[in-house]
């Protein structure tokens, strides 16, 4: 049997650049599942990303997903896309074995964590304070720096990079730290400045958009103190919900999250295409 996509519309083209096109997923003729294929918003069209790819039950564990993921490679490839991104949600594990599978390198997953209604307590010694501008415009030079720095170490192609991160910022910050429903902290301990916070208060929950403690006072416990303080200011916003994006590879980081009760619940992945 014949594992092929059929497009169900001629190729998309949106006002920013980016192409996406929807297909059927078929089997000899037979549609078995759906396909949907765009290159990225946030890195240009040179990023290819599968927004979508499911197989109907009947059909599943027979090998199209596979076959249907590497034709969308084939894709890709013939709109000039040097990359491709796919994610998968967190208890999806099929999805995460075809990743896998298929040569794709996890980088980066989303965790939450529900909240309670009794703020935590910070640490004897600990106290938090707003970023005064000064505080800002330093942090801000030095994170859009490290941001683009990031996505490069995980094959994006640094103009790319460098772009998202500019953007990114521009859209995130539009008025710096007068944005609304951003909060930028500075933690100190003993009267120390130890580490930062900048936490966004969206409808139905808090994200934690960067977290970080100074590289001189690290491994003395300031990170889960920076993230207690992430969850006291979501609950006193009456956000029942947090979440983080943390990237593979950040080992210290993904076992405090764990230890702290965040869970996975999406998983990213990139691939060269070659």
């Amino acid at each position: 049997m014949t594992t092929t996509l059929r497009p169900t519309e001629p190729l998309q083209r949106a006002a920013d650049g980016t192409r996406s096109r929807h297909y059927q997923v078929c089997v000899n003729s037979r549609p078995v599942g759906v396909l949907h294929l765009g290159t990225s918003r946030d890195l240009g069209d040179s990023v290819a990303v599968i927004r979508k790819l499911r197989v109907d039950e009947p059909d599943r564990r027979r090998g199209r997903g596979t076959v249907a993921a590497l034709a969308a490679e084939e894709v890709a490839r013939g709109w000039g896309c040097r990359l491709m991104e796919a994610s998968v949600d967190g208890d999806a594990e099929a999805g995460t074995r075809l990743a896998e599978a298929l040569g794709y390198v996890l980088r980066n997953r989303t965790m939450t964590k529900p909240l309670g209604d009794t703020p935590p307590r910070l640490p004897d010694g600990s106290r938090a304070r707003p970023m005064t501008p000064e505080d800002f415009a330093v942090w801000q030079a030095y994170e859009t720096e490290h941001y683009a720095r990031t996505w490069m170490e995980r094959g994006v192609p640094e103009a790319a990079a460098r772009a998202k991160a500019r953007r990114d910022h521009e859209v995130l910050l539009p008025r710096g730290p007068e944005t609304e429903n951003m909060l930028f902290s500075v933690l100190e301990h003993e009267g120390e400045r130890v580490g930062i916070l900048w936490l966004a208060l969206r409808e139905d929950r808090a994200f934690v958009f960067d977290v970080e403690a100074e590289s001189a006072h690290r491994g003395r416990g300031h990170g889960r103190t920076l993230m207690l303080l992430a969850e006291a200011q979501a609950i006193a916003a009456g956000r029942p919900l947090i979440g983080l994006n943390v990237f593979a590879g950040n080992t210290p980081a993904e076992r405090l999250y764990e230890s702290l009760g965040y869970r996975t619940t999406r998983y990213s992945y990139g691939k060269p295409l070659l």
